[in-house]
């Protein structure tokens, strides 16, 4: 079967792998989409300290079952819930095994779903429901990040908040925040045609290039600042901003994880008495929580999908994204072709 495959640092292949073999329990599965991740350019760029090549990337992937299991039925389509956890640390003992101390994830630890078939453990199958098409279902994974990242940030209805980078995961970021009821929501980012479809989706879109992310905030909120602030971008410049154009009593979620130590102004910090929380990935809950939440959203994840890439053709993926002129959002491979 074909696979792309990462290869070796800024090499990957789209190649003809072995057919998986099931094991106890799992299920074969016949991958439809597989969305391209930031952890997936960090494979690429040979930078993320777990993958090992050869292999298989991706761990957003969309799969019809190919076979009956106990619960999972042929032709079913489905999700998988990607995370490895240990069991035994502190974190599982404590029901919080998305942090595991040896977290590992299907994509990155073992090979992963952009490929055309794979076997996945039955029990971290989600199904998708009826009314949501391929294209929307694809996002839940991502979409799980930001139902837990709003669970951790303090939110709370008719807030002004702010999301810094357009990317992924900040594009979801602002789509959870409306259907949970964010009055203003800012989008923050340097790419215009990101900034483009977020204008599209109802959202304040600010490019810090050329516009004043604070000034512009502070003139819809009485110049207090916003309420909640979600740093989706990783750039230094967000998280040295981040405290000053929020208010007193500020809640600061830390979404996108940062490759190196940053600045961050802890003085304002304690003078404003702000909350800053990191949220990493997802509970199984939650990501049970992300599939429901597709039929509400599945019309702006649509959106979100800007380009579909066939298999045979997705060694281009990675150039697509680090060109700013393709405009990408959210890359979806498309496994049956």
């Amino acid at each position: 079967m074909k696979a792309l495959v990462y290869a070796g640092p800024k090499i990957v292949e789209v190649r003809d792998v072995a057919e998986p073999v099931r094991k106890s329990r799992e299920v074969m599965l016949d991958v439809k989409y597989c969305g391209v991740c930031g952890s997936d350019i960090g494979i690429y760029l040979g930078t993320h300290p777990r993958a090992k090549a050869p292999l298989v990337f991706g761990h957003e992937f969309l799969a019809v079952a190919a076979e009956d299991g106990e619960k999972i039925k042929k032709g079913d389509r489905v999700v998988p819930y990607p995370l490895i956890s240990c069991g035994k640390c502190l974190a599982c003992r404590s029901g919080n095994g998305h942090v595991c101390n040896t977290l590992g994830l299907i994509g990155i630890d073992t090979d992963g779903g952009m490929c055309e078939r794979v076997c996945v453990s039955e029990d971290v199958l989600f199904k998708v429901p009826d009314s949501v098409s391929d294209r929307a279902a694809v996002t839940t994974e991502p979409l799980a990040v930001l139902v837990h990242a709003l669970a951790m940030s303090g939110f709370k209805h008719f807030d002004t908040a702010v999301v810094t980078g357009a990317g992924p995961i900040g594009m979801l970021c602002a789509i959870v925040l409306k259907h949970a009821g964010a009055s203003n929501i800012f989008v923050s980012d340097i790419a215009d045609k990101r900034l483009d479809l977020a204008r599209k989706l109802g959202f304040i879109p600010i490019n810090p290039t050329s516009e004043d992310l604070g000034k512009a905030v502070r003139e819809v909120t009485a110049g207090e600042g916003a309420d909640v602030f979600f740093e989706c971008s990783g750039a230094p410049s967000a998280a040295m901003q981040m405290t000053d154009i929020t208010r007193v009593r500020a809640h600061i979620c830390m979404v996108s994880v940062h490759k190196a130590p940053h600045e961050v102004n802890l003085r304002e910090l304690n003078f404003k008495e702000q909350t800053l929380v990191g949220s990493r990935v997802y509970t199984k809950e939650e990501f049970g929580q992300a599939v429901g939440l597709t039929v509400a959203l599945k019309d702006e994840l649509e959106e979100i999908v800007t380009h579909v890439v066939p298999l045979t053709e997705s060694a281009k993926v990675f150039d697509m994204i680090a060109d700013p002129s393709c405009g990408t959002v959210k890359i979806a491979v498309d496994c049956l072709q």
